[in-house]
């Protein structure tokens, strides 16, 4: 192997298995940097030829030929060793010049190989690597590289900087031309179709998707600097894999899984790199569901399986059919996994199946654990009676009731425990079957037999491996435990699980069902609004139905199922906790009583879903019944009948029905204090809920005395820096800045701001609120450098962390858009106040005061831009419709006549300004006080209609007055202060408040 300096035009031809095309394009390239010409070429010798004929045939491939040599083609592979040993013997020495060979075998090669002088690459690094394969083809590794016009592939003993995807099947078997077409399709390479960045594989139950789907991510893999694998069966489980990637990217993320799939979704979208990521959304069948969540077209590759064909009216998808196997393949596939089994009873086996995967598979591990004759078992399967078989797919095999049988039957007649063990699995759910939570379980919580099991480590195992090797299931281990591998879970193709489901009688099954929903129990944190616990109740929702929890009268039962809503609710899951609410009570308004507490409290949980879904009307009409219901079977001061009023009132506050709300919060805490006491924590929830009322309402002296005492008994019952503590100070604080004390509102803030960054990070929504509403303190109190970088860090993050359909992102960015137009850029401004105003409209109504607030801020930005006959029109109309909603004494309403009159006055309108102004200041006075910041807007606004109707006189007094009085509030440095020395006309912003 003397070395060799630059290669001229030398040609190597790369054999190698599919299996190895990361190693083939590595090779190749580093080759070609060399100054050698290189090509690829898949060898996959066939079954049904002679081996000397196929080896043969690499003979006629242009110069050296470098064969890429791994387990596939021996131990694992079609070729018995044996013909490998005749036939290397016979061809390599007299070709020897021709041939040269690297492995990257993980097991030890046949001693035939040695003819070929393999070098080992397996396990180095890329610098020894390239060296070795250098010096094997005679080229001296000194020799520097020439760079190349293309990316390099990278080393395939490097993975991709983000990997997650199912162990690799390294029985994986044909299937190499789906595999080509599928990265063609992707990739555009060497192909004139147009490309194509989603591509579904669609096909029926068992015919290999899934496996497909797994051998392409790990096949083309290298070509990828992201593979992330996303179990799709249910929309919450992919919603969870997909939010798991933003971390792994290096995303600034909290923990709510929306704001983690928006961050996913816009690094896709603004990354120039994000071809090179690719996403497997596994078992795909509800496009309606799911389509939301996939990257858009053209920003990164999407991979699907799907046994529908829903996708094909999703815009931007191409499908491709998946069928069974070609003879040749099931051929290959059974004499790989029963070495035993001759060609022609492969073909014959395959021929009865129907050369169906899923049942190749199957087929193939009995006759490999068992001596039954083939010929012998072949028989039974083509002998199924019709009253044996199952319900299934129209092309299924009318044997597979009958390989399965007989499977299950010896499985029990050998490992009795091991049986039972996979009877208990079929009752979770079969793409992630929580092995390791049965090993968790407390002492007697399973049948006498699985308990010794669970507590044996070795007999545990042993099971598990009996149920891999006979069954139809696929172990996943724990991959950071190398030395000792836990066994992670357990996956089960979903047919077989039907069927060992079916297969079991009725008494048996309840059985079964107990011990999995005690499973589910035990493994319950009954924690479902701490984020340190949401990864489990994450893991446990897939499993609830399968283990008949919607079914079970057992209390434990229940009480877990609505753990599992509250999670959803409280991680903002919304519509995945609907369907669960919805699939829970389809089973429990039939089993149980109406007045039952479990269904009451999964009413409730619905309802608050709803609310904060914004589906707002729902949420009305399921409280209205509820209330209803309760009216007429409780007594009025019954906890249940008093917590569904106190809920049905806080919907109604959502929908702008402040008085019926109030109403229903003063009974709500009045009777709970009767019962429970005036700290009870249902007390003051209700009397929370009623300063609110009260403060939307515009009665802010009395919220703010309640928020007060609700503050201190927090502040007294619970530490400072609870959540609920730190909530009630910021709504009282809230309060003191709409009362106008700017300075006592920001130094609270201030301090609430602090502890939270303590306990917390930035984007818990929470925070977001807090540093919003101190960003808002800093701009009335004229601190304008840092009131906009609170706003509008407050508005992204709510944008990006809630989404921008949520109430508190609606907030955030109205009070956002009034700051950028009260400073000048109009241009961003409107496009805020447009946008927030026409979400308001969707979300609440047209009528509902924050639609109409909005709608006048709107106006706001017209006049500012100098179209003064809009803005009048948007300021007559905002006027009228917040006094019809809310009354014309109430701030809000105050406010619009402010904005009225100045909208009249710069129309020289200056009769209709004075009326509307005049009237402003006595109805502002006699709501908030003469010493309130709009009280003293609008006696200002009143001088300056005075001064232009000539009434010079009168307009200094009130003038005077209100100067001083604001600079006695606010200090003479304060910008309405100087506005009003300027006489800067007063104008007023609608802040739709929190909830």
């Amino acid at each position: 192997m003397g070395n060799r300096s630059q290669p001229s035009g030398e040609h190597v031809t790369i054999s190698y298995a599919g299996f190895n095309r990361p190693w083939a394009s590595w090779i190749a390239h580093q080759l070609r940097a060399r100054g050698l010409e290189a090509t690829t070429v898949r060898w996959d010798p066939r079954v049904d030829v002679p081996f000397e004929s196929e080896f043969g045939g690499l003979l006629a491939a242009e110069g050296r030929i470098l064969l890429v040599l791994d387990n596939w083609y021996f131990k694992l592979g079609p070729i018995p060793e044996e013909d490998w040993q005749r036939v290397l013997s016979d061809m390599v020495p007299p070709h020897a010049d021709r041939f040269a060979a690297v492995t990257v075998a993980t097991q030890e090669v046949p001693a035939s190989v040695d003819l070929l002088s393999p070098v080992d690459l397996h396990d180095l690094d890329e610098h020894e690597a390239v060296r070795r394969l250098l010096r094997r083809l005679s080229i001296d590794p000194a020799q520097p590289a020439v760079p190349l016009p293309t990316d390099a592939p990278r080393f395939p003993n490097e993975p991709p900087e983000v990997l997650d995807i199912p162990r690799r099947n390294r029985r994986f078997t044909g299937r190499d031309a789906e595999l080509d077409r599928i990265h063609t399709l992707l990739t555009g390479a060497g192909s004139q179709e147009p490309v194509t960045t989603r591509l579904v594989l669609y096909g029926g139950t068992g015919t290999g998707k899934t496996q497909m789907a797994a051998e392409y991510a790990h096949r083309f893999g290298n070509d990828y600097d992201v593979v992330w694998w996303i179990d799709a069966t249910h929309r919450a489980n992919a919603r969870e894999r997909l939010a798991a990637l933003a971390p792994r990217l290096g995303l600034p993320v909290g923990e709510r899984i929306g704001e983690r799939i928006r961050a996913v979704q816009d690094a896709l979208r603004s990354d120039e790199r994000s071809r090179r990521r690719l996403l497997v959304f596994d078992g795909a069948d509800d496009a309606l569901q799911l389509a939301d969540l996939l990257p858009e077209d053209g920003h990164g590759h999407v991979l699907l399986t799907s046994t529908t064909r829903d996708w094909s009216a999703v815009p931007g998808i191409r499908e491709i059919g998946i069928r069974s196997f070609s003879r040749v393949e099931s051929v290959a596939f059974v004499r790989r996994r029963a070495p035993r089994v001759t060609p022609g009873e492969a073909d014959a086996l395959a021929s009865a199946v129907q050369d169906l995967p899923l049942l190749l598979a199957q087929t193939a591990a009995w006759l490999d654990a068992n001596d039954l004759p083939v010929r012998e078992y072949i028989q039974q399967l083509q002998d199924t009676p019709k009253s044996a078989q199952i319900q299934t797919e129209a092309t299924y095999p009318k044997g597979f009731h009958t390989a399965w049988s007989i499977t299950l039957g010896t499985l029990r007649e050998r490992h009795p425990k091991a049986a039972m063990l996979l009877n208990l699995l079929a009752f979770f759910s079969p793409n992630e079957i929580p092995v390791r939570l049965l090993t968790e379980v407390h002492y007697k919580d399973l049948h006498d037999d699985l308990d010794e099991l669970v507590r044996d480590p070795r007999a545990w195992h042993l099971a598990l491996r009996r149920l891999s090797e006979y069954t139809a299931v696929r172990l996943d281990y724990q991959q950071e435990l190398a030395e000792n591998p836990v066994v992670e879970q357990v996956l089960m193709h979903r047919l077989y699980h039907r069927f060992l489901r079916e297969e079991l009688p009725p008494a048996e099954r309840r059985l079964y069902t107990e011990m999995a929903c005690q499973v589910l129990i035990s493994a319950d944190p009954r924690r479902p609004a701490d984020t340190r616990d949401w990864s489990r109740y994450a893991r446990l929702i897939p499993h609830l139905e399968f283990a008949g929890a919607f079914d079970s009268s057992r209390p434990a039962v229940q009480e877990l199922v609505l753990n599992c809503v509250e999670y959803l609710r409280v991680r903002g899951e919304y519509r995945s906790g609907l369907k669960l609410c919805d699939e829970v009570l389809a089973r429990w308004q039939r089993s149980l009583d109406p007045s039952h507490g479990a269904l009451l409290s999964l009413h409730h949980k619905r309802g608050n879903i709803l609310r904060q879904a914004g589906r707002y009307h729902e949420a009305e009409q399921l409280g209205r019944t509820v209330v209803r219901r309760l009216t007429a079977d409780k007594p009025a001061d019954h906890p249940d009948l008093l917590r569904a009023k106190d809920g049905l009132g806080s919907t109604l506050l959502a929908l702008g029905q402040f008085t019926q709300a109030r109403e229903l919060f003063t009974e709500a805490a009045a009777r709970f204090a009767e019962q429970f006491g005036t700290e009870a924590p249902q007390t003051l929830a209700a009397r929370h809920n009623l300063g609110l009322a009260l403060m939307l309402l515009g009665r802010y002296a009395e919220a703010r005395e309640i928020h007060r005492e609700v503050l201190q008994i927090r502040q007294r019952r619970l530490r400072s820096r609870h959540y609920l503590t730190l909530h009630s100070g910021a709504v009282y604080a809230r309060l003191i800045r709409l009362m106008g004390d700017y300075p006592e509102a920001a130094s609270r803030l201030e301090q609430i701001v602090r502890t939270l960054r303590q306990i917390s990070d930035e984007r818990h929504p929470q925070s977001i609120s807090a540093d919003h509403q101190l960003g808002m303190c800093r701009r009335r109190a004229g601190d304008y450098d840092e009131a906009r970088d609170r706003l509008s860090s407050a508005a992204f993050r709510a944008a990006q962390v809630l989404g921008p359909q949520h109430p508190e992102t609606l907030v955030a960015e109205a009070d956002y858009a009034t700051f950028l137009r009260e400073h000048g850029e109009l241009g961003t401004a409107m496009k805020y106040a447009e946008s927030v105003a026409e979400r308001y409209a969707r979300l609440l109504g047209r009528d509902h005061p924050y639609s109409i607030g909005t709608r006048g801020n709107v106006g706001m930005a017209l006049g500012h831009a100098g179209d003064r006959d809009a803005s009048l029109r948007h300021a007559e109309s905002a006027h009228r419709e917040m006094t019809a909603a809310v009354g014309p004494d109430h701030p809000w309403a105050l406010g619009c006549a402010l904005n009225l009159s100045a909208a009249r006055s710069r129309a020289n309108d200056v009769e209709g300004a004075h009326e509307i102004s005049h009237d402003t200041l006595v109805r502002a006075g006699r709501a908030l006080g003469g010493a309130h910041p709009l009280t003293l807007s609008a006696k200002m606004a009143l001088a300056d209609d005075l001064r232009a109707l000539g009434r010079v006189r009168q307009a200094a007094g009130f003038e005077e007055d209100a100067v001083r009085r604001l600079g006695d509030s606010l200090g003479p440095e304060h910008p309405h202060t100087r506005d009003a020395q300027r006489r800067v006309r007063p104008y007023w912003d609608f802040e739709p408040q929190p909830l």
